[in-house]
């Protein structure tokens, strides 16, 4: 069962029709039919906000959807990882398959000396976690910059414009979660 269907079945349990859901959730009628058929997940602030409707929680919400039919997935070094190039001095590569039934991102940016990678702004409530593997990284998020060296980490809501800079004379390398994917 998807978290639509459990949205349907509480809704359901509480004798709301979808537009009194939508009236008391703020959450638009369209989008509530979509996630209640599967067409969409929703976002976290939708999800808060339709628990606020019913009277529950998230942790309530969720309780019933089922854990993951594959809990272990082993991609091996030698799999095929997708690869993005943003130019010749730095790409991404994800370190999973199937990303989109995932509830986070993993990926590895490589960042060439004198490098960066391409500008990026997520969606509002995509967050991103970044740790330092090799090499010193100037992360510009918003009107900030950051110095990072190996081992260090950053944590931020990805909805800033942000991107990552190579400072230091070897390559690069960023491990970066982002939760949920943004694709």
């Amino acid at each position: 069962m998807h978290v639509g269907a459990l949205i349907n079945k509480v809704r359901r349990e509480k004798n709301m029709t979808l537009l009194e859901l939508a009236k008391k959730s703020g959450v638009a009628l369209a989008t509530l039919s979509r996630i209640e058929n599967g067409k969409m997940t929703g976002t976290l602030e939708s999800h808060m906000s339709i628990c606020k409707a019913f009277d529950m929680t998230l942790p309530e919400l969720y309780k019933d959807l089922p854990s993951s039919k594959k809990a272990v997935e082993v991609l091996e070094k030698a799999a095929k990882h997708e690869v993005c190039v943003h130019d010749k001095r730095s790409s991404s590569e994800i370190l999973v398959s199937n990303v989109q039934k995932k509830k986070m991102m993993p990926i590895l940016i490589k960042i060439a000396k004198g490098g960066q990678t391409a500008p990026e702004k997520t969606k509002s409530g995509v967050e991103r976690f970044v740790y330092i593997l090799d090499g010193k990284v100037e992360a510009d998020i918003g009107d900030n910059t950051y110095n990072l060296l190996k081992g260090d980490t950053l944590y931020f809501d990805s909805s800033v414009p942000h991107h990552f800079k190579n400072t230091g004379s070897v390559e690069a390398q960023v491990l970066a979660l982002t939760s949920p994917p943004e694709l």
